[in-house]
């Protein structure tokens, strides 16, 4: 688990997996394969199976990580937790059975909000029924173009007490995207040595649609050569927007 964490919308995350393997352009340079192969390098016993490319394409290795299902019982304060910032929860690597102990600690640990993120939104939502949805889980899908805003219907069938979108790294406008039962969107440009741009136009339509249909809108950076490069403002203000968190937490 990290505390901490340097993505501005969480305060934590735990990875019970890590690797994943590329499904579209928003991976291509996934920051995620770069940080496990540094973390390999540095000796770090969990990461020893990733950053080897798979056979199946760019990516590493999936790992199942036994040892760390148990971590949240230990953190007595809030957080919100990212679950699986360096894989998918729903990668079909993952088993049914290893996804329905997670969603169990989760179901266990109500002081904490979890929130997951997938691209897999076909596996997310043939699996969904099969599995218990406790309110302190928050269910989102990456969109990075308007080829792939249909995760977002997938998404619709969850029954997640918060559904989300994470328009990051955004590659293009999504025209064809339909925000209704939806309650948050992410919105963000990428980063690294071959980071491509991000068009304001694209971001201010996303920030505009959501004013419009009550959805909390989060703005997380422009992106560039570091995450911070570009800074976080729009139109010279910060979009901090959360969805509202249950009582209590």
């Amino acid at each position: 688990m990290s505390n901490g964490s340097r993505i501005e919308w969480t305060d934590a995350t735990w990875n019970p997996t890590t690797g994943c393997d590329r499904v579209s352009a928003g991976c291509d340079n996934c920051y995620a394969l770069t940080l496990a192969k540094r973390l390999k390098a540095m000796g770090l016993a969990k990461y020893q199976n990733d950053g080897d490319p798979r056979t199946s394409g760019p990516g590493f290795a999936l790992t199942l990580h036994e040892e760390t299902l148990a971590a949240p019982y230990g953190w007595r304060s809030r957080r919100l937790v990212f679950v699986d910032s360096m894989s998918d929860l729903f990668h079909p690597g993952v088993p049914l059975d290893f996804i329905r102990r997670v969603f169990d600690v989760m179901a266990d640990t109500p002081r904490h909000t979890y929130q997951i993120l997938t691209k897999r939104s076909k596996r997310l939502a043939s699996l969904a029924p099969c599995l218990d949805w406790p309110p302190n889980v928050w269910m989102g899908v990456s969109v990075e173009n308007d080829r792939y805003t249909f995760r977002v219907d997938h998404l619709r069938e969850v029954k997640a007490a918060v559904r989300f979108v994470s328009a990051e790294p955004l590659l293009g406008p999504l025209p064809s995207l339909d925000l209704s039962s939806i309650q948050w969107l992410i919105a963000g440009g990428e980063s690294g040595h071959n980071a491509r741009p991000m068009n304001e136009a694209w971001v201010r339509g996303l920030r505009d649609r959501c004013r419009a249909e009550g959805v909390a809108f989060f703005f997380k950076q422009w992106g560039g050569r570091t995450p911070k490069a570009g800074g976080r403002e729009l139109d010279g203000a910060f979009h901090d927007e959360m969805p509202a968190l249950r009582e209590g937490v």
